[in-house]
């Protein structure tokens, strides 16, 4: 078989595996189908794994040095919006969770996650044939659309949403028929590969990784868009030595990162400086495996990795991740550097002399 044939089956097998967890819905909080999705694959592998009280879905592989541990993140809530309040009308105002903006999704099906039923409505913003008397005519012309501007139209009584759980605080999704991501040749595009791209690799590296140097902990985390709050729970109770968020890098002219199938490690985002030691373990895991990597700095963002050092859970963190299009819209990003990133933590992982200074 030859390389191109094997990275086209690689590949194939990727997109299938995030097109799986895509369709999930997992908004802050209610997360619920990714964590079902988990515990089954998890379970296949034959890995110890449970759901701690945060919700974060944690399993763990033994090392050699049972007296040290790393924890590798990838953050399984995405970002989506919240009901703020049912109208009389049938009307439903909701407000952003997460970096959401209105004029990313665009009017569409999006789904409310109610108690008892999940109700599909459509994201609106009013008709454009208006004049000056409108408030939407500003949209047409010099303003942003902003959740204050928009609404979900669902034409059902509010005795019906009340009845499928329909209420202030339901959390509301890009429809499961909008979200099936697309093949772009070796890229994929679609929403939500923020955190289910990152929940492949953690799968991935399970699948290939022989005995790792110490205890490692695969932690699809919990709530990150909101806090990184189960990161901050799980790094608070769980001694580490070390700990590696896997996230999207966002691709900018203002950043030195270019596109493609290269992972990228940030040495800085907007929550401080990574660990340049650790940072340079991985570059030095990728230089064995004769993977290139980019090293960057960024701002306007932050992963578990960055949070959890700011507040001092654990002495030495790094992020890891792939350069992607329009992050937190219709994402798109390289098949490769998602995989590449799961083939440079089998090197680091199974490194002897990991975590040594």
């Amino acid at each position: 078989m030859t390389a191109a044939n094997f990275d086209c089956l690689a590949y194939n097998r990727l997109f299938a595996i995030i097109e799986e967890l895509v369709l999930c819905h997992s908004p802050s909080g209610v997360e619920t189908e990714v964590d079902r999705w988990l515990e089954n694959r998890f379970g296949q592998l034959g890995l110890e794994a449970w759901q701690d009280s945060a919700g974060n879905f944690v399993a763990r592989i033994p090392g050699r040095d049972r007296g040290r541990a790393i924890a590798i993140t990838a953050h399984k809530d995405e970002i989506g919006m919240m009901v703020k309040a049912v109208e009389p009308n049938g009307r439903i105002a909701v407000r952003r969770l997460g970096g959401a903006f209105p004029w990313v999704y665009g009017e569409g099906v999006v789904d409310l996650l109610g108690d008892r039923e999940t109700v599909s409505g459509i994201l609106s913003f009013g008709s454009r044939h208006i004049s000056h008397e409108s408030p939407q005519k500003a949209q047409q012309e010099d303003k942003p659309v902003r959740w204050e501007d928009a609404w979900v139209e669902t034409k059902r009584s509010p005795e019906d949403l009340a009845a499928a759980g329909i209420r202030p605080g339901t959390r509301a999704v890009i429809g499961k028929h909008r979200k099936r991501p697309f093949r772009l040749q070796d890229y994929i595009a679609s929403y939500t590969l923020d955190n289910k791209a990152s929940i492949a690799i953690l799968l991935a590296l399970a699948e290939i990784l022989e005995t790792p140097a110490v205890d490692l902990y695969l932690v699809a985390s919990a709530k990150e868009e909101v806090g990184a709050l189960g990161a901050l729970f799980f790094s608070q109770r769980q001694r580490l030595d070390a700990l590696i968020a896997l996230e999207i890098i966002p691709l900018a002219p203002e950043y030195t990162i270019e596109g493609g199938s290269v992972p990228v490690v940030l040495a800085q985002d907007g929550y401080g400086i990574y660990d340049e030691d650790l940072t340079r373990q991985i570059r030095q895991a990728a230089e064995q495996m004769a993977l290139p990597l980019q090293i960057a700095t960024i701002s306007g963002f932050g992963s578990d990795g960055s949070i959890a050092m700011k507040f001092g859970h654990v002495a030495r963190a790094a992020c890891l991740g792939f350069p992607t299009d329009n992050t937190h819209g219709y994402e798109i990003a390289h098949l490769g550097a998602i995989a590449h990133c799961a083939r440079i933590l089998k090197g680091f992982c199974e490194t002897v002399d990991l975590l040594c200074p």
